[in-house]
C-alpha cells in the first residue's frame, strides 16, 4: 500500500491512478493528520508526502513519523534547490520529487526506494500452487517459466495471491484494481480474468468463477 498526502485534489488522483495502473494499492490523503490516522490502523509501504500541506505542513509529519516509524517517506515540493532537498534528506526522507514531476518518475523513484528499503534475502514472495510473485521484481513464475502479465492481470493475481479462498465481487475487483472514480462495465472485469487465466495455463483454473458473486482463487489442496 502507498500512501499519497498531496492537498491538489487533481494531482492526488492522478497519482493515485498512476499507481493502481502500475500494479500498487495507493490511498490518497488531502492533509496529514487524516494520514496519521490511517496509518496507525493500516500502516502503508511508502508514503509520498507533499511538503506544502494546510495546517501542519510535510517537514512537520515527516519528524512526526520518524518518532515512530521508520516507513520509506518521498518528499515532494515544488521547492527544487540543492538546500531544499539535503533539508529534507537530513530530516529522514529517504527521497524527493521536485515539482513538477512525471508519473514515471514517481513510479520509478517510488520501485527504487522500496527496493533499497527492503533488506537483502526478505524479497516479498507470493505463492499458491505452482504460482509464484517476486512483487519486488514485478514478475510472475508458473513453474519455472516466467508469464508476461498486463499491469491490471498482474493486480488482480496479486489481489487473488494475498487472499486465498476470498470471493470478490466484480464491483469490490473495480474498486480496488480500477479505483473508486472507475466508470465502466464490470465486462472488463471478466475479460481481463479470461485473459489472466490463459496465460496461467493449467493454474489458471485455480481462478473459480461463483456464478452470481464473483471470483475467488481455490485454497491449496
Amino acid at each position: 500500500m502507498i500512501y499519497c498526502v498531496e492537498d491538489d485534489n487533481g494531482i492526488r488522483e492522478l497519482m493515485l491512478y498512476t499507481l493502481r495502473i502500475s500494479g500498487f494499492e495507493a490511498e490518497g490523503f488531502s492533509d496529514g493528520p487524516s494520514m496519521l490516522s490511517a496509518l496507525s490502523k493500516s500502516p502503508p509501504e511508502l508514503i509520498v508526502l507533499d511538503i506544502m500541506l494546510p495546517g501542519m505542513d510535510g517537514m512537520e509529519i515527516l519528524r512526526n513519523l520518524r518518532g515512530f516509524t521508520d516507513v520509506p517517506v518521498i518528499l515532494a515540493s515544488a521547492k527544487g534547490t540543492e538546500y531544499d532537498r539535503i533539508t529534507g534528506l537530513d530530516a529522514g526522507a529517504d527521497d524527493y520529487l521536485v515539482k513538477p514531476f512525471s508519473m514515471i518518475e514517481m513510479v520509478s523513484r517510488i520501485k527504487a526506494v522500496l527496493r533499497r528499503s527492503q533488506p537483502k534475502g526478505s524479497a516479498k514472495l507470493l505463492s499458491h500452487g505452482n504460482i509464484r510473485m517476486d512483487t519486488g521484481e514485478h514478475q510472475v513464475f508458473v513453474d519455472n517459466g516466467c508469464v508476461e502479465l498486463t499491469l491490471k492481470e498482474y493486480a488482480l493475481l496479486k489481489l487473488f495471491l494475498k487472499h486465498p479462498g476470498q470471493v470478490f465481487t466484480r464491483d469490490q475487483l473495480l474498486e480496488q484494481i480500477w479505483g473508486t472514480d472507475y466508470f465502466g462495465e464490470s465486462r472488463t472485469v471478466d475479460v481481463h480474468i479470461g485473459t489472466l487465466r490463459t496465460k496461467l495455463g493449467d493454474s489458471g483454473g485455480m481462478i473459480r468463477t461463483i456464478r452470481g458473486v464473483g471470483y475467488r482463487l481455490e485454497r491449496e489442496p
